[in-house]
């Protein structure tokens, strides 16, 4: 294998996967609603595009067996590519919702292939050290992603819907240069990617059967039903906002929204927001290194419910940008610091001989949990409207509080938690 150096490809692979997430799950939103697709109908379609992220641990011994990791991220990067141009092309059309609503699922199940084919692909290209380094490394291009996407591109946007006059050609310039850009590290990947000797397609006999042997023990823990109750009520009230967000900030004034610009959308919630949240994971990660799960769970927890009741004031309010931009980045923040505190949970559950397979169980199963709720958030929100609606929103969110004791009766987070205690009591009396 070449010497060359992680730092020429990691960042930008890591990059290339984020955006097309947050182009499928979050612009999407934006492009629909400014189109004037109902909420109950774009909400409700664009609810399945998780489906792929819930269901790609089904065919990940496809990408382990077929072929090389390497080709298979080339082959998802042209893909993605092709895909945004679809997509693109299709807005021009009377029927553009149906052809870009297939064009936005085909993205996602290519997406989630390349998330399998990308981290097994970090595995084999680093060594252990490296892949210790680069950890934090390729999260913060993940993220640099999500709001060059979600903010740069949508104030990108905007800026072309106020020179062109026109919504519609102004996103399909936007989504057409989406796919030069993923077109051009396609190429950029091609030539720079190393061949690990160890990047071969895997040998898969057994395979199956030690993939139904890491479900059958995952289900078999003796405190699933508490495990599951905390995956699936932990994140409620944040997922049936999640779809919501979007039309209630640009749609029209006269459906109860706040009318913002696209460009302020993105500026808001795409890059103030995004920051925030990266903000939140940082300051998340260390409290809980800091002070333990338990500890953290119930001060984070609160704060996970407190933006549903800024939703509920802003819809009945109707405040300006500058005070929207400021609770709904101290919303970000806030699911920034509950995020690290759910992933640590799932860590802590992930336990035996299949830790990975357990982590990739629990990662679906929150997935699905997010998936079901804000697929029916359109309808609910177009009969009740956004006031009702948000009041709806936030008293559901109380229920995470209900299974915050229950976690804690969970045996693997008593031993984790008892094993951490442990460790920092020795750092201390070794300082």
């Amino acid at each position: 294998m070449k010497n060359i150096s992680p730092w020429r490809y990691i960042p930008s692979l890591y990059f290339v996967e984020g955006l097309p997430y947050i182009l499928i799950n979050v612009v999407s939103g934006a492009l629909y609603t400014k189109l004037g697709v109902p909420n109950d109908v774009f909400i409700f379609w664009t609810g399945w595009l998780y489906l792929p992220w819930i269901l790609k641990m089904l065919w990940s011994p496809l990408v382990d067996g077929s072929a090389t990791k390497r080709r298979w991220l080339l082959w998802c990067q042209a893909g993605s590519s092709l895909i945004l141009f679809y997509i693109a092309w299709t807005l021009g059309w009377n029927s553009f919702f149906v052809a870009s609503i297939l064009g936005f699922a085909a993205g996602a199940f290519i997406s989630a292939t390349y998330d399998v084919a990308t981290d097994g692909y970090y595995m084999l290209a680093l060594s252990a050290e490296k892949q210790s380094f680069f950890i934090g490394i390729r999260t913060i291009f993940y993220r640099a992603a999500m709001i060059f996407g979600g903010g740069t591109l949508l104030m990108f946007i905007g800026w072309l819907e106020t020179r062109t006059g026109s919504v519609r050609l102004s996103w399909q310039l936007g989504l057409a240069g989406m796919g030069v850009l993923l077109g051009i590290f396609a190429l950029y990947h091609a030539g720079t990617l190393p061949r690990p000797e160890q990047d071969l397609p895997a040998e898969t006999e057994g395979g199956f059967s030690v993939f139904a042997d890491a479900f059958k023990t995952y289900f078999a823990q003796k405190n699933i039903v508490r495990i599951l109750a905390f995956i699936l009520i932990y994140r409620l009230g944040d997922a049936m906002l999640e779809k919501i967000i979007t039309p209630f900030l640009i749609g029209p004034a006269e459906t109860g929204a706040l009318a913002l610009s696209t460009a302020q959308l993105g500026l808001i919630k795409g890059t103030l927001g995004l920051a925030a949240v990266i903000a939140g994971n940082l300051c998340g990660g260390w409290l809980l290194g800091k002070y333990g799960f338990k500890k953290c769970l119930w001060p984070f927890a609160l704060i996970l419910i407190l933006p549903n009741f800024f939703y509920v004031y802003m819809a009945f309010v109707r405040p300006g940008p500058a005070v929207a931009a400021a609770l709904i980045t101290l919303e970000h923040f806030g699911n920034g610091l509950a995020l690290m505190a759910f992933m640590v949970f799932i860590m802590y559950v992930s336990q035996g001989k299949y830790k990975t397979s357990h982590y990739a169980i629990s990662t679906g199963i929150m997935a699905l949990g997010m998936m079901i709720p804000s697929m029916l958030s359109g309808k609910l929100q177009t009969l009740l409207g956004y006031g009702p609606y948000f009041i709806l929103t936030a008293a559901v969110s109380v229920c995470t509080l209900a299974v915050i004791p229950q976690a804690f009766k969970i045996k693997s987070i008593e031993e984790t938690e008892k094993a951490f205690k442990q460790h920092h009591m020795q750092i201390g009396d070794a300082d």
